[in-house]
C-alpha cells in the first residue's frame, strides 16, 4: 500500500479493523483505484497463507452463466455441462473469502440468490437438491453509486445493507496528489528492474504534468504512463516531452510549466482567491449574488466582503 496522505492512511486502518472480523466488506471507488488490492489485503492480514481467496468479475462473465460460475452445477444440470458436475466459486472459497469484484452489475435475480447466501450460508448448485453449507467472507467492489442505485430499484436494498457492514471508499489519484510522486517512483522502479535499465529519473517540469494530470484511470493509468516512460525514454531523465507524448496539458499545467521555473504549489491565498472569483462568476456581484457566493463558500457575508478588500477583487 503506497501513500502517505491522510484520506489514504485513514482508508487502510478502517481495513486493518475490517481485517480482523470475519464481517462483510463493501469496497466503493472509481476504476483503478486498486479495489482487488484492498480486497486481497484484506484477506491475507493475519490468515493462514492456505486460506482460499476467489474473485470474480460479475461484469465480465455473460448474464447466461454467472449463476453457474458462482453455484456450480451438478452432471447433466443443461446441455454441455460436464458429466462430473462442477463446483462454483462460492464452494472453491469456503473457508476463506469470495470477491464479488463489480457487484453493481450483477442482474437483479442473482442478488436475491447471493442474499439467500448470505442469510443461510447454504448453497445450491444448478440442478442440485441438496443445500451446501459454506463459511464464506464476501467482499464486494464496484465502481458505481449502489445507493443511487438502490434508490432507482436497480440494486436490492436489502442485498446492500447486507454487503454494507465495512464501507470502504477508496480516493481517487485526484483526490491525493501527495501521493503521485511516491507512486511514481514505485512504478519507475519496478519497470527498470523489468526491463535491466537504470533508474530514470524525472525533471521538475515532467512532474509537474504528471502530478496535475486529472487521471481519470487512477493508479492503473499512471502505472501504464510509467511504464510507456520507461520504454521509450532513452535517457537517464525523463523530460517533459517524453510527458507530452502521453498525457495532453491541461491549462493550469500549461501556466506553471516555464522555460526555468516550475511551480509545483499553488499558495493558498491563491486558491483562495480563485474560488471567491469563481463563486463572484457564477452568482454574480450584486448584493444577493455576493451572499450566495458566501453561502457556497461557506463563509459569511462580512468575511467575504473582507477577502474582496484584501485580495482587491472589484
Amino acid at each position: 500500500m503506497i501513500g502517505e496522505s491522510q484520506e489514504f492512511t485513514d482508508i487502510i486502518e478502517m481495513s486493518k479493523k475490517a481485517a480482523n472480523f470475519t464481517s462483510n466488506v463493501l469496497i466503493l471507488g472509481e476504476s483503478g483505484t486498486g479495489k482487488e488490492l484492498f480486497a486481497r489485503s484484506i484477506h491475507n492480514y493475519n490468515k493462514p497463507i492456505s486460506t482460499p481467496f476467489i474473485a470474480i468479475n460479475c461484469a465480465a462473465i455473460p448474464e447466461s452463466l454467472l449463476e453457474s460460475e458462482l453455484f456450480g452445477y451438478e452432471e447433466g444440470a443443461f446441455t454441455g455441462a460436464k458429466q462430473t458436475g462442477k463446483p462454483g466459486k462460492f464452494e472453491l472459497a469456503n473457508g476463506g473469502t469470495i470477491f464479488l469484484d463489480e457487484i453493481g452489475d450483477m442482474p437483479l435475480h442473482l442478488q436475491a440468490k447471493i442474499l439467500r447466501v448470505l442469510q443461510d450460508r447454504t448453497i445450491e448448485r444448478i440442478g442440485g437438491i441438496n443445500p451446501i453449507p459454506i463459511n464464506v467472507r464476501v467482499i464486494a467492489a464496484t465502481n458505481k453509486n449502489l445507493m443511487k442505485m438502490v434508490e432507482n430499484k436497480e440494486f436490492r436494498e436489502d442485498l446492500y445493507y447486507r454487503l454494507n457492514v465495512f464501507n470502504i471508499t477508496i480516493p481517487s489519484l485526484r483526490e491525493r496528489p501527495g501521493d503521485i510522486p511516491l507512486l511514481i517512483d514505485y512504478f519507475l522502479d519496478m519497470y527498470c528492474n523489468k526491463f535491466g535499465v537504470a533508474k530514470k529519473g524525472i525533471e521538475a517540469g515532467a512532474m509537474a504534468i504528471l502530478i496535475n494530470h486529472q487521471w481519470k484511470g487512477n493508479i492503473r493509468e499512471l502505472q501504464n504512463t510509467i511504464e510507456y516512460l520507461c520504454c521509450i525514454c532513452e535517457d537517464d531523465i525523463i523530460e517533459v516531452e517524453n510527458v507530452r507524448s502521453k498525457i495532453p496539458l491541461n491549462d493550469y499545467t500549461e501556466m506553471v510549466i516555464k522555460e526555468d521555473e516550475i511551480i509545483e504549489i499553488i499558495p493558498i491565498d491563491e486558491l483562495e482567491k480563485r474560488e471567491i472569483k469563481k463563486a463572484l462568476d457564477k452568482y454574480g456581484h450584486t448584493t444577493v449574488g455576493k451572499l450566495q457566493a458566501a453561502q457556497a463558500l461557506n463563509i459569511g457575508k462580512s468575511t467575504l466582503y473582507r477577502k474582496l478588500k484584501e485580495y482587491n477583487i472589484d
